[in-house]
């Protein structure tokens, strides 16, 4: 656990939005910085890789990619705010789970994880906007930046029902705290995912285990239906700049059932972005093809220098 990304609440205990009751130590925010759970492997000394799971996933996703990545290089993972077994603080006490909020945050972890070190990173989906404007930002820090079926057009700017429903004012507080419905099927719905049940129960124990990741869910999605489209925007903004230094490359999964793969070719092509397709991985590139993924990885480090 890696404490990082101070938080800004007011010491109040969170209470349950329902009954106004006070939550447990799952909910509550850290005395001083918040906690997130962080996975490491390979030596320090060598060039290091931050993988950035998207919105809904887990730093576990990446399970397949960092033992071949480690090898060659000092690979890192983490949980994000509201999501596997980092805090996740109530909204409203220290935490609102804005886009905003998340760019802000990442800074946080990665300035915590790495000091001063130049980094690559590869960020999934719906993380990938936020990525990139901390990239935007940090651009002497980053040596590459690998997208996994971010959004980029404005076809992905409108969240997949899957995903919108726990935004629902009445239905979402319902749906975030049903553990098939907020793991099992946003996951399933996105793309040809056939987990082993011990893969499975990794994803689902947060949600069995404290309502305080179905509250951050609902506000995740939230805040994604009011910011994506400007975010989305933002990105192509940002990769289209002619000050835009960082070597970037998009990986795409072409069985993706959130993200239309339409327009994504034309989008590379005017940003100039290398652009490589993988025919059986869906939005979660990292779970269908998580070998074949650290290849493609390792290749793209290598030759960028």
């Amino acid at each position: 656990m890696v404490k990082a990304h101070a938080s800004s609440g007011s010491g109040e205990k969170a209470k349950d939005p329902f009954f106004g009751l006070a939550m447990g130590a799952g909910s509550q925010i850290s005395a001083d910085a918040f906690k997130w759970f962080c996975v490491e492997s390979g030596s320090p000394d060598k060039p290091t890789v931050i993988l950035i799971h998207g919105f809904p996933s887990q730093a576990y996703s990446y399970r397949k990619v960092i033992p071949a990545l480690a090898k060659s290089y000092h690979a890192i993972t983490f949980d994000w705010l509201g999501f596997g077994f980092s805090d996740k603080p109530q909204p409203k006490y220290g935490f609102d789970y804005t886009l905003d909020e998340y760019a802000e945050s990442l800074e946080s972890i990665i300035k915590e994880l790495t000091a001063d070190k130049k980094i690559s990173i590869v960020a999934q989906g719906y993380s990938a906007p936020v990525v990139v404007k901390y990239a935007s930002q940090h651009q002497d820090k980053i040596s590459n930046l690998v997208l996994l079926n971010p959004p980029l057009t404005a076809k992905h700017t409108k969240l997949p029902s899957t995903l919108s429903a726990f935004s629902n004012f009445l239905l979402g507080e319902i749906f975030c705290q049903d553990p098939l419905r907020a793991s099992d099927k946003v996951l399933t719905s996105s793309g040809p995912y056939k987990m082993k049940e011990e893969d499975a129960m990794v994803y689902r124990r947060p949600y069995l285990t404290s309502g305080s990741s179905g509250f951050a869910l609902k506000a995740i999605s939230s805040a994604m239906s009011k910011q994506l489209k400007t975010y989305v925007e933002e990105t192509k903004k940002v990769l289209t700049d002619g000050d835009w230094k960082v070597k970037t490359a998009v990986c795409w999964g072409q069985r993706d059932r959130w993200l239309s793969y339409d327009g994504v070719e034309e989008f590379c092509r005017d940003c100039k972005l290398r652009l490589v397709e993988l025919p059986m991985a869906g939005h979660h590139v990292q779970e269908d093809s998580g070998e074949e993924l650290a290849e493609l990885l390792a290749g793209f480090f290598r030759k960028r220098g």
